[in-house]
């Protein structure tokens, strides 16, 4: 038995268990006696923060919200930890302190770059086990030999602590409250959705409870209005007889949630009157999208600076703002909820729950217009914040800001329901609606016509994150007795807040009957995100005259204009727009065919597998948005063809291999393969507008789709063509894609 194992037998009580004891682990004993040099060292358990406060964050890039250079507040500065010595152990302490369940693996030498400030602690030496950094040995705070050339980094499980507390999350203290609610003030109001006024109750462990409203004021009404989902506050004054639990409240009017104001509380069963005043009473203004009447009133609003976007539930999403005519994302430096909040009452939601960094709701494409953005929480505008214009080495879009903002509760998913699914994310959906005499009761969605954006809709009523797939037959999970088809013709644009917010037909009518042909849904917390490289459309673009003895695989599969069947094969050529697509996945989950491989189609004549039926449209349009010429392109080998820094490729076509684009990684489809390209041997020379859409049909479900367009001016002389202003179809302001329509330019395909 070696010294360190004598040393720890002596530290174990009978049970074997290791006592408390801070400064000590096997761990290092071990490392004192294999590396001498230690004991030259003054290694010691640090000791705690003059101030008591100490802090975590991880900084640098590349990087993921869950990674990156490890960076320690104490005594009033950021610092950052010397990657000598360092181990997973370590790691595991770090990861902890910052929320996570647990380190995967830990980096040297500056991976994410070198920080700044001091070097705070070095030869840190930890178990694992530690409840805190302070409890591991090291040469103590601010005692290094190290550069910044050292800083160690950490990547963690992407798996939060139950209960982790962070700024950027409203942790409620249940001791104090556990949950609020407005109760209408009169019965008559009792059943209508939103509730927007209402005594105030707040419910703690012994039962529900009031607010004294002597003193109240506006401020605290704004911050109970906003955590029920709504951006103002009206006044409000009538008084009722209860009995208390709190009192004083003194809110500022930023706070995100009423437990962050300061106030006092009674104990518990107490009974303490409220002198001169009565139980706390607000009245809430809802945003647009809760008002009656909500889809008209919806498109009267007028254009926001700011939009969320990728969000699987209304009110969450990427930050997006509007900066000329384009828009851009935020960096999530210093991003808060102050910040969130603003955006959130901004686009007519409530306070903000969480704030997001690290890319959480998918990485943006486009600029990026600010850093550092620091609200109070009053602003009418993000860009009223004090903020930082960045250039391109501050951020990348792996560091967009993200919110989820509290929103009213509307009861939506009670009218909707998923029955038969092996769990409750999936199943075939019934709806609870009126029959002609009145009654109310559950029945069936008809599957014709039933896409990703109807399920996209479905999934989001239900609160169970985005859309994985929509069915238009679902025989396998028929086990209920509901049988009539209540609704059909369903057709949504896929950010519609119910089903029945979509268009469908007034009267049912459904072309299979039977409910083994009734819509299903899969539901899934992660999607995809597909996007196109529109500048790399822009700088490869150039015309071909192909000879027809080439293009015998291309018109097998229908990929000429339909004019190529009078040629004269093989003689003469056919005139071709070609261009590369990247598609990139910026979603969070993979991008996969819909088909199984035993479902996808071989082609003998370029040997190879269609995955889908359709992957891309290409378009050539007039100025009026007449079709003059088209092309398509079927997914024939859809697989990584790169990826970004640290991503694994994960699909390769050859040899019958998996399809499918992996997270932050891209397909190249090059301007040189067959069918990347549109026949324009009849299209007189002229301007044009090119489009090119992904995933047209909706195969496949995605977090976004409205991205998935892309656009650009196009000129052609006869012999050249040239393309500019390629672009998103939604990365420009709405005026702006209005007067991309009608650019300068003659009509009628008239050379100026």
């Amino acid at each position: 038995m070696n010294a360190c194992e004598i040393e720890n037998r002596k530290l174990k009580g009978e049970s074997g268990e290791m006592l408390d004891h801070p400064s000590y682990s096997l761990h290092t004993c071990i490392l004192r006696e294999s590396f001498p040099d230690y004991a030259k060292t003054d290694l010691q358990t640090t000791s705690p923060s003059q101030d008591g406060k100490i802090k975590f964050r991880l900084a640098g890039y590349p990087r993921k919200h869950n990674e990156g250079r490890v960076e320690v507040f104490y005594n009033g500065e950021w610092g950052t930890i010397c990657d000598d010595d360092f181990t997973l152990a370590n790691a595991h302490v770090l990861c902890r302190h910052l929320g996570f369940v647990e380190a995967l693996s830990w980096s040297h030498s500056a991976k994410y770059g070198p920080g700044t400030g001091k070097i705070w602690l070095d030869n840190v030496m930890c178990g694992g086990s530690e409840n805190s950094i302070e409890k591991c040995v090291s040469r103590g705070w601010g005692n290094s030999d190290c550069t910044h050339q050292e800083d160690a980094g950490v990547v963690c499980k992407d798996e939060r602590l139950p209960g982790f507390a962070d700024s950027n999350i409203i942790e409620v203290n249940e001791n104090r409250m556990e949950n609020i609610h407005l109760r209408p003030l009169s019965g008559a109001h009792a059943g209508r959705m939103p509730v927007t006024e209402g005594v105030i109750e707040v419910k703690f462990k012994e039962g529900w409870g009031h607010i004294c409203n002597t003193g109240w004021t506006t401020k605290n009404s704004r911050v109970v209005c906003g955590m029920m989902g709504f951006p103002s506050q009206r006044t409000m004054g009538k008084n009722l007889q209860t009995v208390y639990r709190i009192h004083s409240v003194a809110c500022t009017g930023n706070e995100a949630h009423l437990s962050a104001c300061s106030m006092e509380f009674s104990k518990a069963n107490s009974s303490a009157s409220c002198p001169d005043g009565g139980a706390a009473v607000v009245s809430c203004v809802p945003g647009p999208l809760f008002t009656q009447g909500r889809a008209r009133r919806v498109k009267l609003k007028p254009m926001s600076q700011v939009r969320l976007k990728g969000g699987a539930k209304t009110g969450e999403g990427r930050v997006e703002v509007l900066k000329g005519s384009e828009w851009g994302t935020v960096c999530d430096d210093h991003w808060n909820l102050q910040s969130s909040s603003v955006v959130c009452r901004e686009l007519g939601f409530g306070t903000a729950k969480e704030a997001l960094t690290g890319a959480r709701m998918g990485q943006g494409m486009g600029p990026i217009y600010m850093n550092e953005v620091q609200c109070r929480g009053d602003e009418k505008s993000l860009w009223d914040c004090p903020h930082k214009s960045i250039t391109a080495e501050d951020c990348k879009h792996m560091e967009d800001a993200s919110v989820i903002c509290n929103i009213p509760y509307m009861g939506f998913e009670k009218s909707i329901r998923l029955t038969g699914g092996r769990t409750q994310l999936e199943g075939r959906v019934e709806l609870l609606l009126s029959t002609g005499s009145g009654v109310r009761d559950w029945g069936l969605v008809c599957g014709d016509g039933w896409t990703s954006r109807e399920a996209m809709v479905v999934c989001r009523q239900l609160g169970l994150g985005h859309a994985s797939s929509g069915l238009r037959e679902t025989w396998y999970w028929d086990s209920s007795n509901v049988t009539e088809m209540v609704l059909s013709g369903v057709k949504c644009k896929g950010n519609e807040m119910t089903l029945t917010d979509c268009q469908h037909h007034s009267v049912v009518s459904c072309k299979r009957a039977g409910a083994q042909f009734s819509a299903g849904v899969i539901c899934s917390d992660m999607a995809s995100d597909l996007v196109l490289n529109a500048p790399l459309v822009e700088q490869t673009v150039y015309i071909e005259d192909r000879p027809l003895h080439l293009l015998y695989c291309a018109a097998e599969e229908n990929c000429l204009a339909k004019s190529a069947a009078q040629a004269n094969w093989p003689y003469g050529h056919r005139r071709l727009l070609r261009f590369s697509s990247e598609i990139h996945n910026i979603g969070k989950a993979d991008f996969r065919p819909r088909l199984g491989r035993h479902s996808w189609v071989w082609h003998e004549c370029h040997r190879h597998y269609h995955s889908m039926d359709i992957f891309t449209y290409y378009d050539l349009l007039s100025l009026n948005g007449t079709k003059v010429a088209d092309g398509h392109k079927a997914s024939f080998c859809l697989e990584d063809t790169e990826c970004h820094e640290g991503v694994s490729k994960h699909y390769e076509c050859a040899n019958f291999g998996e399809q499918g684009i992996t997270v932050d990684c891209w397909d190249l489809y090059r301007h040189d393969i067959d069918c990347q390209w549109i026949d324009i041997t009849d299209v007189k020379p002229g301007n044009y507008i090119l489009q090119v859409i992904i995933n047209p049909n909706f195969e496949v479900a995605e977090s976004d789709i409205t991205n998935n367009a892309m656009r650009c001016n196009c000129k052609y002389d006869g012999n050249r063509v040239w393309l500019h202003k390629c672009h998103l179809g939604d990365s420009f302001s709405e005026e702006a894609e209005k007067e991309f329509e009608h650019y300068p330019g003659q009509l009628n395909n008239k050379i100026s």
